[in-house]
């Protein structure tokens, strides 16, 4: 059995009182909310903290509040399941709805929040195993080691981003407000990944705390989210493909994702660059999966072949904006 090691634990009631605790016991705190990540990365001495502190008890950070115009603003520790029953979301915003069902299991999204899964840590076939595992390959970049053993040449860490609400929130255009010694600061979910180092795989600071999910109006923009992974029912993603279009007739604006290639969401950018302008044609379709398929480079880092992986890119954009192309335009 493995247990946790020892740690303080903290129990703050309000936001201010959270940072205060956050602030003052520097780079080793760490903060939880449903626990489903941070407890078995404890379990295996990926990470040690020597503080936690616990925000269920913290006012102000739940509420879905859908806004005029149609914007939406949601508590971090509002619970997965939570916004997988809201029938607004479903509708509304199908791509976050479908990214949001996707996550773990049903018993896991009951504890699970959306403020976890945004600041879900890294994960690598060499960091998430036990400890004793770990050692016995005198460990790797992100864990004590000095080595990346996905890149062993590399001075960077290739541990894959696997949250499956991140690329979709980017997609969408989403922004997060930030509470920190300084005060508050609002950036975009873009900005708040924009490291691709898998140490460090957020620009929110240490000191900082995650308040607001803003996700601005959508029109009648059409979203979805698809993933791979080995077990359907309960694995963390091995490919996520975020996908929105503008335009109903020719396409005024796309956003595709991909996520669980590298330590962040990465945007193609040449294929939302082919769409522009054209109907959401079989052509403009294949034309974009490959381009998609083409600048990705998935590694070996994660359950499966990394070439098969590539190839599934392409499989999955398609499918991602054939999905867009059959839905009705959103009122």
């Amino acid at each position: 059995m493995m247990r946790l090691p020892v740690f303080q634990y903290h129990a703050p009631r309000g936001v201010r009182e959270a940072v205060k605790i956050l602030t003052g016991e520097g780079p080793r705190a760490q903060v939880v909310a449903g626990g489903t990540d941070l407890f078995p990365n404890m379990k295996r001495r990926q990470v040690e903290p020597k503080t936690v502190i616990g925000l269920r008890e913290v006012r102000g950070l739940r509420g879905q509040t859908w806004r005029r115009g149609g914007a939406l603003r949601i508590g971090p520790l509002e619970s997965l399941r939570s916004l997988e029953r809201n029938a607004r979301l479903k509708m509304r915003l199908k791509g976050l709805h479908e990214a949001v069902a996707s996550i773990s299991t049903p018993i896991l999204r009951n504890m699970g929040t959306i403020g976890g899964n945004v600041c879900l840590d890294t994960r690598c076939f060499y960091l998430n195993q036990n400890f004793e595992w770990r050692r016995a390959i005198h460990h790797c970049l992100k864990c004590g080691g000095d080595t990346c053993w996905t890149a062993p040449g590399s001075e960077k860490c290739w541990a894959v981003n696997s949250s499956d609400t991140v690329p979709v929130l980017i997609a969408l255009g989403a922004t997060f407000r930030l509470l920190g010694p300084q005060g508050p600061r609002e950036i975009t979910a873009e900005e708040m990944f924009g490291v691709t180092d898998g140490r460090e795989w957020l620009t929110r600071r240490p000191d900082e705390l995650l308040t607001d999910i803003l996700v601005p109006p959508q029109g009648a923009a059409r979203s979805t989210y698809l993933k791979v992974r080995r077990r359907e029912a309960f694995d963390f993603p091995v490919l996520g493909v975020a996908a929105r279009i503008e335009g109903n007739g020719k396409v005024e604006r796309a956003d595709l994702i991909l996520n669980a290639v590298g330590p962040a969401p990465v945007r193609c950018r040449e294929a939302e660059q082919a769409l522009l302008g054209r109907p959401l044609t079989d052509d403009a379709i294949e034309e974009a999966s490959d381009l998609a398929s083409n600048g990705a480079k998935p590694l070996d880092n994660t359950d499966f072949a990394p070439s098969w992986r590539k190839k599934m890119i392409r499989v999955h954009v398609r499918r991602a904006l054939l999905a867009v192309r059959s839905q009705a335009p959103v009122g």
